[in-house]
């Protein structure tokens, strides 16, 4: 697992983010911008995009997510986007 400012990929654009994660290699992108999903034809990519419905982007209001977001990790398909919780 890696983070977008840790690879040093912060301030990339969305499309150009996706692009440099296949290329990477990663199965899945997971996020915290629901709009990404909209503004993006994810299912042009070889990639599966999680997003995420916190209450905010700060790593305090996602962690509660995580067990809901490992357990289906293994099944997620490339071109897909779930959302997390489903119940949002």
């Amino acid at each position: 697992m890696e983070s977008v400012p840790l690879i040093g990929w912060a301030g990339i654009e969305n499309g150009e983010l996706l692009r440099k994660a296949v290329e990477a290699g990663f199965d899945v992108l997971v996020t915290l911008d629901s709009n990404m999903v909209h503004q993006q034809n994810i299912g042009q990519y070889a990639i599966a995009v999680v997003a995420l419905w916190a209450a905010s982007n700060r790593l305090a209001d996602a962690r509660p997510l995580m067990p809901a977001l490992l357990a289906p990790l293994p099944q997620v398909k490339p071109g897909t986007v779930p959302f997390l919780p489903e119940t949002a």
